[in-house]
């Protein structure tokens, strides 16, 4: 913080003290949650210790349950009928496409080629970076709900500082198959039972740069998809043996974490379950 012109005479050290926090500032955020959360907790709340941004209150028959990042709060809209819950970024979706002039592509049947091979030192680079990078941060938030989406952005994010003429392509090609798909969502069918499952796998040496492994989940509540996950190991593996024992211990974390979850959303749920490989 800049004290204002005049305010400091010249051989005067000065200091500001800070009696509101501000926007902008690095403890603005944590001032900021910290008085929202004290609020909810003050109003008969309970914090998750799963998950410390989430709040769960019961009021007779009613189930509240806010969920909050920093100052973000989101409200989606939810469709329900006898079969279940649907959620859907329809709307999103063709929002980016037409952003990006894109309503009027020819839809493709992938997101991307399944032999495409991107490299960061391969292409020309492109003249306005920003262009690919906000099209990326959009693109990642339609994977709340687009799973087929995850692998595919996540190459894709890995080239953010200096993306070049292929990975913009590769980019637009997930847009022309996002044109095609806008209207699917996720389905959680209202049959279905509360038995916690997981699929795992991964992919050895997968990154052509710095030979580093893939891995990837998906977690079920009985024939719900509720949580996914596909990230590239921070170190090379030398076998393909250990990258599947790190992916099973992966999956084996989320599932402890969702169980913590589903305690404070009061589902019961089997106490005993096994990830499957």
């Amino acid at each position: 913080m800049t004290p204002p012109p005049g305010y400091v005479t010249k051989g005067e050290n000065k200091v500001s003290k800070l009696l509101k926090s501000l926007y902008g500032l690095k403890q603005a955020s944590r001032q900021w949650f910290s008085k929202f959360s004290n609020t909810l907790l003050a109003n008969g709340f309970h914090q998750s210790k799963a998950d410390y941004s989430l709040f769960t209150k019961v009021i007779g028959s009613s189930f509240i349950a806010p969920l909050v990042y920093v100052a973000d709060i989101i409200l989606a809209k939810i469709g329900c009928s006898s079969k279940g819950i649907s959620v859907c970024q329809r709307k999103y979706a063709l929002e980016i496409l037409k952003d990006c002039g894109l309503l009027g592509a020819k839809p493709a049947k992938f997101p991307m080629e399944p032999n495409l091979k991107l490299s960061r030192d391969i292409g020309v680079l492109i003249e306005d970076p920003y262009v690919y990078r906000r099209l990326n941060g959009r693109l990642i938030y339609l994977t709340i709900t687009c799973l087929d989406l995850a692998c595919s952005i996540k190459l894709l994010s890995q080239y953010m500082d200096k993306p070049r003429q292929p990975h913009l392509d590769a980019a637009y090609h997930v847009l022309r198959y996002l044109k095609a798909t806008s209207s699917q969502g996720i389905l959680f069918p209202s049959s279905s039972d509360l038995q916690p499952k997981a699929l795992c796998n991964s992919d050895w040496a997968r990154c052509p740069n710095s030979r580093r492994s893939v891995t990837g989940f998906c977690v079920f509540l009985g024939d719900s998809l509720i949580s996914w996950k596909s990230k590239k190991y921070q170190i090379v593996s030398r076998s393909s043996a250990k990258v599947e024992c790190r992916a099973m211990a992966s999956t084996s974390c989320e599932l402890t974490w969702i169980t913590t979850l589903l305690n404070d959303f009061k589902v019961p749920h089997p106490p005993s379950f096994s990830p499957l490989l």
